[in-house]
């Protein structure tokens, strides 16, 4: 038996060890010939590192996992704490830690531990079609190739998502740009094991610590979509709109560098009432494309490829195994993708009120309804 996984994302690599697992063949097929990560990191949340561990890849977290310990507010003009508290009763509830993590090194070590030669580089689909026994698939170079199912994990612009919903879903703009990238720790900033968020105004600066001495910082700003802003024009725009906040923030507008910071217009999509169609399925971005304003992309494409294996392991019947799947899956994701939709309105000030009344909330916040609210969502995942 052979699964085609298209995309050799944190999707199609976790997707591909869960299959392996299974004692699935896969061959995995990437579009690009060389693969740029997009953004500088991601958010791994304790769900998503239990999900590393059950395929084999928990060593990646370990290393390359940042030491995010504590998670702060501050207020924006004058840098005052709103908030601060330690991350461990996250942990010990949980059962692991978060893992803020290089997605440059994620790519890296998950391409290593599948095998960077075993993935066919390249590879950009063009259109898919079942057959009586299984399903074959196009790619614009002219060639073909034929597995018993297909796992779509071809990212937010997948080319096989119109195949599986049978229609074109739109891109919602979510109303803001983020600007992100990594600089070399500095405690003037702000502390080296913490999540450190200045608000106001609708806008964020976030720093998180990842390997080697390094942040992870981003900046939000809501914004019309498609102004004409580019790395040359960024140190000045983001002096701009940050204008009159605090030491810190400025420190780090100082110190980023500008030809290695990113910038997005966010979008997601309205969530799917289905991911499967035959023994095609979408899995990640593919299937639920959401903004990161819970930080759980990631996380639930790796609940993805978890759930897939075990579906896979426990009913010998592709057609079955792929409906278990899209069953299991669909209420969560489409629960994840509203909550970080909700999430990014309160904190981009869709509703002014709303977000003066959540940073009057932070004022009095001692940590503990912060964490439940993690908690409840990684309990959510596949593995508790």
């Amino acid at each position: 038996m052979k699964a085609l996984v298209i995309g050799a994302g944190i999707g199609g690599l976790s997707a591909a060890a869960a299959l392996q697992q299974a004692g699935i063949e896969c061959e995995v097929f990437e579009a690009v010939k060389e693969i740029k990560p997009v953004g500088a990191a991601i958010s791994v949340w304790p769900n998503g590192v239990k999900c590393m561990r059950h395929l084999g890849m928990g060593d990646i977290m370990e290393t390359y996992g940042g030491p995010m310990r504590f998670m702060a507010y501050k207020d924006y003009r004058r840098g005052d704490t709103l908030t601060q508290f330690s991350l461990a009763p996250l942990v010990a509830r949980t059962g692991g830690r978060p893992c803020p993590v290089s997605r440059t090194e994620l790519q890296r070590e998950m391409l290593n531990h599948w095998g960077r030669d075993k993935v066919q580089f390249g590879k950009r689909v063009s259109s898919a079609q079942e057959t009586a026994d299984g399903v074959q698939v196009w790619f614009t170079d002219g060639t073909h190739a034929h597995g018993d199912m297909v796992i779509a994990a071809d990212g937010s612009h997948s080319a096989l998502r119109p195949f599986v919903l049978g229609y074109t879903p739109e891109r919602r703009y979510a109303g803001y740009v983020n600007w992100n990238g990594l600089v070399e720790i500095d405690e003037a900033i702000a502390p080296a094991e913490q999540w450190t968020t200045f608000v106001g105004e609708g806008k964020r600066v976030s720093l998180m610590p990842v390997s080697d001495g390094r942040f992870y910082f981003f900046f939000d700003v809501p914004l019309p979509a498609g102004l004409a802003e580019d790395r040359s024009t960024l140190r000045a725009d983001l002096t701009r709109y940050f204008s009159g906040w605090a030491p810190p923030v400025q420190r780090l507008i100082a110190a980023l560098n500008p030809q290695t910071t990113n910038r997005i217009e966010i979008h997601d999509i309205e969530p799917f009432d289905r991911l499967v169609r035959g023994r095609v399925a979408l899995l990640g971005d593919a299937g639920h494309s959401t903004t990161p304003d819970i930080g759980q992309g990631g996380c639930a494409a790796m609940e993805d490829a978890v759930v897939l294996g075990e579906c896979v392991k426990r009913h010998a019947d592709i057609d079955e195994a792929l409906r278990q799947y899209e069953a299991q899956r669909c209420d969560r994701v489409r629960d994840l993708v509203l909550k970080a939709r909700k999430r990014c309105d309160i904190t981009h000030g869709k509703n002014m009120a709303l977000t003066q009344a959540w940073y009057q909330e932070l004022s009095e916040e001692t940590g503990e309804r912060i964490i439940n609210g993690l908690c409840e969502t990684i309990q959510g995942g596949p593995l508790g």
